[in-house]
């Protein structure tokens, strides 16, 4: 489906016009530990303190807000069950299916240059 871009420049979104709003997507996916859950959720649902041990280095806080934005923008769903205690999965939506591919040519990309770029 086309759309017209928030800029009302083009008849379909550009991520290189300021005002896109591919620009907001974009940031969410560049972002280390959205690369990084996405990547660990490839692998099925997975509970806050087992991505958060998969994730080494990652807070508390910023999983949690990682986790948010990735439901809000419907990469990811997370399921309740009535339990005691309450049991919460995390898991990929069909268009964070989609994202698993492009993120893992990327993990991997870094992985094979790491020696070879200066970080």
């Amino acid at each position: 489906m086309t759309s017209v871009c928030a800029t009302g420049q083009h008849d379909h979104h550009d991520v290189y016009a300021q005002q896109c709003p591919c620009r907001g997507l974009l940031e969410l996916i560049a972002n280390k530990w959205t690369a990084l859950a996405v990547g660990a959720l490839a692998a099925g649902p997975q509970r806050f303190g087992a991505l958060q041990r998969q994730l080494e280095g990652v807070s508390p806080k910023v999983l949690t807000q990682t986790l948010r934005r990735l439901e809000d923008a419907n990469l990811i769903s997370r399921t309740v069950y009535p339990a005691v205690p309450l049991h919460v999965e995390y898991e990929l939506t069909e268009v964070g299916w989609s994202l698993t591919v492009p993120l893992k040519a990327l993990r991997q990309w870094v992985e094979e240059h790491v020696d070879e770029a200066r970080v």
